[in-house]
């Protein structure tokens, strides 16, 4: 995916993985805007892992990128809340890149692309929270 490619995405556990490999046969990457410190995104975030767990067999994943203050923030909430999905670091220039492209003003905010990097909506939060699963169908 162009807006990633040849950068590295982190774990929970604070691992590091190429975001070409980890994201390489997804069909559907969903960029994930959020932060522990907002109620909403606090809300929002079980329902999208119970979405991912769901459907990420289907060639879905999910990158986070964190509004949080700090690394160790982040990671807390990654472990405490998240599913098994991948995040840009905290911080990093890609972060603030990714907040600028797709124009995010506010959290939590659910960016889906198209394998290719192609926008297929920026209210992917709505589609998750409405649809659930069945949203899939409609961004293939």
């Amino acid at each position: 995916m162009e807006h990633i490619a040849g950068k590295n995405l982190v774990r929970a556990d604070g691992s590091s993985v190429p975001a070409d490999s980890a994201l390489a046969g997804k069909s559907v990457v969903l960029i994930y805007f959020s932060a522990h410190w907002c109620p909403p995104c606090r809300a929002f975030t079980p329902v999208l892992k119970d979405f991912y767990e769901e459907v990420q067999g289907e060639g879905v994943e999910i990158v986070f990128v964190s509004s949080d203050r700090s690394q160790a923030d982040m990671q807390s909430y990654m472990k405490e809340s998240h599913g098994d999905w991948l995040a840009v670091e905290h911080g990093s220039a890609l972060a603030s890149e990714l907040k600028s492209k797709f124009g995010v003003t506010g959290i939590p905010c659910l960016i889906v692309l198209k394998a290719d990097g192609t926008l297929i909506t920026k209210d992917g939060r709505n589609a998750v929270s409405s649809k659930g699963p069945a949203a899939v169908k409609d961004w293939k």
